[in-house]
């Protein structure tokens, strides 16, 4: 994008489709939407702009109203943008085991941040919200399982992969879930204008939702009311919570999904830290699972095949986390004998 906008706000989506070179099998064209395209740098910015958008015309949000949401961040920062750039004050939920990063981001852009136990994991972030909204008469973004959420990915990134890959074109979409906005909204247009497309959805290898076939206890409004039987802490932040959202359990419900691969911790590190070296494109853990999941779905496809790959997010909002504990601040022997390689400027500790 060039060119003068009214504001930060029309900068959300229209996020490329970049071809992968080194890394991809031999014969495959693969590509990866590219979500840290986005002004704060996740694919939850649509969902951000699009629940708040929706929620003003309904006149669900009301001017000066407060908006409250449960996150492991994205969202949250995502959020935050949008409710700084049109006045909204924000609060936000999230577990204590996330990145400190995102803490800071958020209240950087101003939102308030009520940290919740790590053992109460992703459900007990959203109930405390919940108590929040009802307590003080705040809006309460609902992103898993608000349709507005969906729709905002059917009629943006449906529609800039229709155009990027028209005409039956492509072979397989990979994606996540997370919050099932994604899946939901986009496989919709997959299935109504390009119904050759394999939707292949990955997820965690230590919390195979999924693939567990086990439901979902619901509540209220198609709420989340208990953590999954299947569920164990994993490494991919903002993929896959402590259950299935109301959004996902749609999609499985509409036949949406061809294809189910789980993904270890350290296959995703990994690729990550391969896209960064080997691609030169910067993604945290969730895109390196999704790369993963995408690689391995590849290999399986005869040759020319298109593959497109969905990496939500950017890789600095996991610099806390074990993907960056092998990055050091210090030089380390190979950067101390290339500086005493030459007489000047050498650098003593």
């Amino acid at each position: 994008m060039s060119g003068r906008v009214e504001s930060i706000l029309s900068t959300v989506g229209g996020t490329p489709a970049v071809r992968v070179n080194r890394l991809a099998p031999e014969g495959i064209n693969l590509y990866v939407k590219v979500e840290s395209f986005n002004p704060m740098g996740s694919v939850k910015d649509r969902l951000a702009l699009g629940i708040i958008e929706e929620a003003e015309q309904s006149g669900a949000l009301k001017p000066g109203q407060t908006v409250v949401e449960a996150t492991s961040g994205n969202t949250g920062i995502g959020l935050a943008m949008v409710c700084a750039a049109k006045g909204y004050p924000l609060v936000v939920t999230m577990a204590d085991s996330f990145s400190v990063e995102r803490r800071r981001l958020m209240r950087f852009l101003g939102a308030k941040v009520v940290l919740t136990p790590a053992s109460l994991k992703g459900t007990g972030m959203y109930q405390k919200a919940v108590e929040l909204a009802e307590t003080h008469g705040w809006f309460l973004a609902r992103q898993f399982e608000n349709e507005a959420n969906a729709r905002m990915h059917e009629r943006t990134t449906g529609v800039e992969i229709m155009r990027d890959f028209p005409d039956g074109e492509l072979d397989a979409w990979v994606t996540g879930y997370g919050t099932g906005g994604t899946l939901k909204g986009v496989a919709k247009v997959l299935r109504a204008e390009s119904p050759g497309t394999k939707i292949v959805v990955c997820e965690p290898e230590v919390a195979s939702l999924l693939a567990s076939g086990e439901k979902q206890e619901r509540g209220e409004g198609g709420s989340p009311a208990a953590s999954h039987g299947a569920f164990t802490p994993h490494p991919m932040q903002g993929w896959t919570p402590d259950f299935i959202s109301k959004l996902t359990e749609d999609a499985v419900d509409a036949n949406y999904i061809d294809e189910l691969k789980t993904i270890a911790g350290p296959d995703a590190m990994q690729c990550s830290r391969d896209l960064a070296t080997k691609e030169g494109i910067f993604v945290g853990i969730s895109g390196g699972a999704t790369f993963a999941g995408a690689l391995a779905y590849s290999r399986t496809l005869p040759e020319g095949s298109t593959v497109l790959c969905m990496l939500p997010d950017t890789g600095e909002r996991y610099l806390s986390t074990p993907l960056f504990e092998h990055v050091v601040a210090e030089m380390d022997d190979e950067e101390k004998s290339l500086s005493d390689s030459t007489p000047t400027a050498r650098y003593e500790d």
